[in-house]
């Protein structure tokens, strides 16, 4: 649930996509074995801006990104916790891209990476900004990191490589199926 600073309740999202992988050796994990899908795309909105709701393993997925920024997304919030094998390989790179494909800031929150507990988070939580650059990140300790996001930087951005004036609607489309 995203909660107001009045503590009522803005919006409600359950997680899309379930981890489910194994990479041999390395780690294996399946959350479909305790949890259930979510069914819908979250937007909401905070102050002047549209925020994306994705959890976690949603920001492997350009598609639910993409139906975001159709919602008329310019944050994407990924609140997770990506592994010791898997997250020092993707979580910067999948931020970036998500950031870059839909022009918009994009945030990933995690733990810090705490050694004894049983699963072991990456950390590192961070912010990108629309061009894909990490405006600020964290390392592996508990840390609060602070960003000032602009409109105006967003709209040059989109204004100065107008990607979504340019799609070709006529080759191809994403389509909501759940609206």
């Amino acid at each position: 649930a995203v909660v107001s600073t009045q503590s009522t309740g803005i919006a409600k999202h359950r997680k899309i996509h379930l981890f489910d992988i194994d990479i041999p050796g390395k780690f294996k994990f399946k959350e479909s074995d305790t949890l259930s899908p979510g069914g819908s795309i979250t937007t909401f909105q905070v102050n002047e801006f549209n925020v994306g709701l994705g959890i976690c393993y949603d920001i492997r997925f350009p598609e639910q990104a993409h139906l975001m920024r159709e919602q008329g997304a310019h944050v994407m919030i990924y609140p997770g916790a990506f592994n010791m094998t898997t997250g020092p390989v993707y979580f910067e790179l999948l931020n970036r891209a998500r950031a870059v494909d839909n022009q918009v800031f994009c945030a990933s929150i995690a733990p810090a990476t705490d050694h004894t507990a049983t699963y072991t988070s990456w950390g590192h939580s961070l912010v990108c900004s629309p061009s894909g650059a990490v405006m600020d990140s964290a390392a592996h300790d508990e840390q609060v990191i602070y960003c000032d996001l602009s409109l105006s930087e967003l709209q040059d951005i989109r204004d100065g490589i107008p990607t979504w004036k340019q799609k070709r609607s006529d080759i191809y489309k994403l389509t909501n199926v759940k609206n």
